[in-house]
């Protein structure tokens, strides 16, 4: 009697009474597989032309352990664990091959794979040149962008291939991952928000804001939805502002919003977007933007209705005005790091109006304290959870969900949030963090003085 569904054999198997069974012969060793599994991996793939080969058994002169390794990852969507006694670039170069490059980058370093309470430091990624990173920018499945003076260095998934583009930008201040190799690039000195081609190392073009001196307009802040890009213009002479709306396909503009025009000492009421957060779950384009004058710090922070061009909601900021802010759809929060205090706050989206508080998640007493402790943090949020950078370190903010709580309470202080200290000991301190972002099941940050970028990742998921 044959055996029953073998799935690889040195030997040839028996004549197949089932048309969806196929058999493949790599490198001398033969494995049997469905059609289906075939097909999964795309119609352009090498695997669906092998489907189409049959009745005729196919002979594949590649390495057959690899080829097993690929034909698991087909069949469960996750490498098997044998997996890890291959190099990483030899599995890369056999999914090109076959044309499934996208499926080992999603079982790899896809967004699903992040797991924030066991991320620790793994690799560093050193740059070229003296200057250190202004801007870095992500794309979903993990691919970086890191601008550093006039160059833009860029990583791809498995962060083993990287490439180095020259600008035209004395330094990169604005930088945003349209693609895993196009990304939309702005500085604060020159005229222009470019769209450049990486891998082809190409401007695609570059957009302008006609202001009303007809001075040049440099870029402040770049964010995009999945129907539009959107950038923030302050003219060369510092007297208007505006946030611009592009279809993020042909990048012809769309429409105008927050278009702002400052007269005599009124900087308050016109101070411009300096950062773009598009929140998916509102439908709503979220621009913050803060100065420092005589009287202190203050900012304003705005929710705008981009079909519209309305603000939605707005809050003005001067005691302990934020330093960064983000806003979060998983959790229906906005959250900022005060400047003064250097603590997290947060105010619930759920019950939004004009007379809401922040609730602040440390010490309230430093609110007043005056010595601006928030300088240069940063906060960003990445599933259900908020990264809040001090200093060298991380705090990751989890929403606890209370078991005492009753149905439908939705009460602002009903809330309860839990910090938690990132990495293990040896990863805790170093020089101030300098920027934060998320791309994949990654975490990737920049320190002030230091030309290299360090990546966070679940140990879980290495190879």
């Amino acid at each position: 009697m044959p055996p029953a569904s073998a799935s690889n054999s040195s030997e040839c198997p028996l004549p197949k009474s089932d048309s969806n069974i196929v058999t493949i012969n790599v490198g001398g060793q033969f494995f049997q597989t469905t059609k289906q599994t075939l097909y999964s991996a795309g119609p352009k793939s090498f695997f669906a032309k092998i489907a189409e080969f049959q009745p005729s058994d196919p002979f594949i002169d590649r390495d057959p352990e690899l080829f097993a390794v690929l034909l698991s990852l087909l069949r469960t969507g996750n490498l098997p664990s044998k997996a890890r006694a291959y190099d990483l670039q030899d599995l890369i170069s056999e999914s090109q091959f076959y044309g499934i490059e996208h499926t080992l980058r999603n079982s790899l370093s896809g967004p699903s794979q992040f797991e924030p309470f066991n991320l620790q430091k793994s690799i560093i990624l050193p740059l070229n040149g003296r200057d250190t990173p202004s801007a870095i920018a992500t794309s979903e499945f993990g691919s970086v962008h890191v601008a550093h003076g006039s160059k833009i260095t860029s990583f791809d998934w498995s962060l083993r291939r990287k490439s180095t583009y020259l600008t035209q930008f004395i330094a990169v201040d604005s930088l945003l991952a349209l693609s895993d190799s196009v990304v939309a690039a702005g500085a604060h000195d020159f005229s222009g928000l470019q769209i450049i081609d990486l891998k082809r190392k190409v401007i695609e073009t570059t957009l302008h804001w006609e202001n009303m001196t007809r001075s040049g307009s440099t870029v402040l802040a770049i964010g995009s939805s999945p129907e539009h890009l959107f950038a923030s213009y302050e003219s060369g002479r510092r007297n208007s502002n505006s946030i611009m709306v592009y279809d993020l396909n042909t990048f012809s503009p769309v429409t105008e919003i927050a278009h702002n025009e400052i007269f005599g000492a009124d900087i308050d009421s016109a101070i411009p977007a300096t950062k773009l957060k598009w929140s998916s779950g509102y439908n709503l384009l979220m621009a913050s933007g803060s100065h420092s004058g005589p009287s202190g710090v203050s900012g304003s922070i705005r929710l705008w209705d981009v079909r519209s061009g309305n603000v939605v909601w707005e809050m003005k900021e001067q005691i302990d005005c934020f330093v960064d802010v983000t806003v979060s759809d998983n959790l229906s929060v906005i959250f900022k790091v005060g400047v003064h205090s250097g603590e997290a706050f947060f105010m619930d989206m759920r019950n939004l109006s004009y007379g809401n508080s922040w609730v602040c998640l440390g010490d309230s007493k430093k609110v007043l304290n005056g010595r601006k402790e928030g300088i240069g943090c940063k906060v960003e949020d990445q599933g259900n959870q908020v990264f809040c950078t001090k200093g060298g370190d991380i705090e990751m903010w989890s929403e606890v969900i209370m078991g005492s709580a009753k149905k439908g309470d939705e009460k602002l202080d009903s809330r309860v949030f839990k910090k938690n200290l990132m990495g293990l000991v040896k990863d805790i301190g170093g020089s101030k963090i300098s920027n934060l972002a998320f791309g994949g099941n990654k975490m990737f940050l920049t320190r002030k003085d230091q030309q290299f970028v360090e990546v966070w990742q679940s140990s879980t998921v290495e190879l």
